[in-house]
């Protein structure tokens, strides 16, 4: 639920893309992969970098560093695959590295401003602050279930 990080004290997953730090709620994480090599698909946006066979599901992988425009998309011994559940469907998405699991309580979420970011606010849920920390916390299941984004329709489509 995407109300999940807003409402509750909860568990999220920080990692970085670019510059920023970002967090999701721990909930949707499958698992954290190394990167591995994709299966491109023909005519695919840019930013699907292709699909992975993992233990018999075909997981569509989306690398958020060109989704979201944040500086070069390298590969290296730190990108790694989030491998999330987005309402019943497996979705990898490639981020620069991740950092850690924080516990974030209400009064450490604000309402995330509209800054212009690469990010629509449509797809934040605030920004969450630990110490000297900023964490920009997404609404996954808005972004990566967005018809823009077509992935779940993609998943459904590959299964």
């Amino acid at each position: 639920m995407a109300e999940d990080i807003v409402n509750n004290a909860n568990e999220v997953l920080s990692f970085r893309l670019g510059g920023e730090e970002y967090a999701i709620s721990i909930l949707k994480v499958q698992e954290i992969r190394g990167y591995d090599a994709v299966t491109r698909i023909a005519s695919a946006p840019e930013y699907l970098k292709g699909v992975i066979n993992l233990r018999g599901i075909i997981v569509p992988i989306v690398d958020m560093r060109i989704k979201f425009r944040v500086g070069e998309a390298t590969y290296d011994a730190f990108t790694v695959v989030i491998v999330l559940n987005i309402n019943g469907h497996t979705i990898g998405m490639v981020v620069d590295s991740v950092s850690d699991v924080v516990t974030l309580t209400p009064d450490q979420i604000k309402p995330a401003p509209d800054l212009g970011t690469s990010v629509a606010t449509e797809y934040l849920q605030g920004l969450g602050t630990v110490g000297e920390r900023m964490l920009i916390l997404l609404d996954i299941d808005r972004l990566l279930g967005s018809e823009e984004m077509g992935l779940l329709a993609a998943a459904r489509n590959a299964a």
